[in-house]
């Protein structure tokens, strides 16, 4: 029996991105992220926490969605938890088979309930089928830390992400719309991947976030400087921004419109949206004998008419 639950606790400790349920097995509601309509508090909506017990899986402890899977003595289990359980009933330990609970799958289907992100301002009430697409689009949901020197997992509104940037990551803090930076490496062919101290900008009452890294594009190593937005995507089109670097008389410029940290800085720059110089143009910029990286990178960020 010890082994069991090992198993079980195992499975716990690996939690697995379920997909939200399908077309043909969701209730069709028309919902809107931001709809007053679903915003407006609404009466009868207090669910106890016994029918919320029954909807989480015993696994995973997510909320289910349909397939609800049930065995033979009743005990549920959500369709991600169902193969890797082995068919054995988590509950009992029952063959589970193929037995759905449409019963349960009904009862999920007349609930409303709050917003996860309700502690960070959303006061929405959204049926039990639609609250997870809201979620996902939530615009109170909470940012991811945009440091790229470390697996940060701290997440925040904004102006809590700044406070940790500065207190937490001693990330360097100015004000301003244009930018003069020099990045330094004295081996700088010892270098595949290396990530540069993050700079964080405050402008036009937002804050952006400077990258400048270096990366193998296929076989070739090079670097690259982009620009996130610190807020949503809707915004983040709002601004512009322009980067440049040169020297013996050559120049490179890019201008583009910086991506939103909802978009992770890997994303972004394995999307190589941003200024990409190769390793030996940028030695070339430094100038000297090309053993030491010396680049400067100017810029300007400006918002929009």
């Amino acid at each position: 029996m010890a082994s069991s639950n090992l198993f079980f606790d195992d499975i716990r400790n690996k939690p697995e991105v379920i997909d939200p349920p399908q077309k043909e097995d969701m209730t069709d509601i028309g919902e809107s992220v931001n709809d007053p309509a679903q915003t407006a508090l609404k009466p009868n909506v207090t669910v106890s926490s016994s029918v919320r017990e029954l909807l989480e899986c015993p696994v995973c402890l997510n909320a289910m969605y349909p397939p609800i899977h049930q065995c033979s003595n009743g005990h549920t289990l959500c369709s991600g938890c169902k193969p890797r359980v082995q068919n054995r009933c988590p509950t009992c330990r029952h063959e589970l088979g193929n037995i759905r609970c449409l019963a349960l799958e009904k009862v999920a289907a007349s609930l409303e309930l709050p917003c996860k992100y309700q502690s960070f301002g959303c006061i929405g009430i959204y049926p039990y089928y639609s609250k997870l697409k809201h979620e996902s689009q939530c615009v109170f949901r909470p940012y991811n830390c945009p440091y790229a020197g470390s697996e940060c997992t701290v997440i925040g509104d904004i102006p809590y992400l700044v406070a940790h940037l500065k207190d937490d990551h001693k990330v360097d803090m100015h004000n301003g719309s244009t930018f003069n930076h020099r990045y330094v490496k004295s081996n700088p062919h010892e270098v595949e991947n290396a990530t540069w101290m993050l700079t964080v900008f405050s402008c036009f009452g937002q804050y952006f976030c400077l990258h400048f890294e270096a990366f193998q594009l296929g076989m070739a190593p090079v670097y690259i400087a982009f620009l996130r937005f610190m807020g949503d995507d809707n915004e983040a089109k709002n601004y512009s921004y322009s980067l440049e670097v040169g020297g013996g008389g050559r120049k490179m410029i890019w201008q583009g419109v910086p991506r939103s940290i909802r978009d992770s800085h890997r994303k972004v720059r394995d999307s190589f949206d941003g200024l990409i110089i190769q390793r030996n143009m940028a030695l070339f910029f430094s100038g000297g004998d090309r053993k030491e990286l010396k680049l400067r990178v100017t810029g300007r960020i400006w918002k929009e008419q």
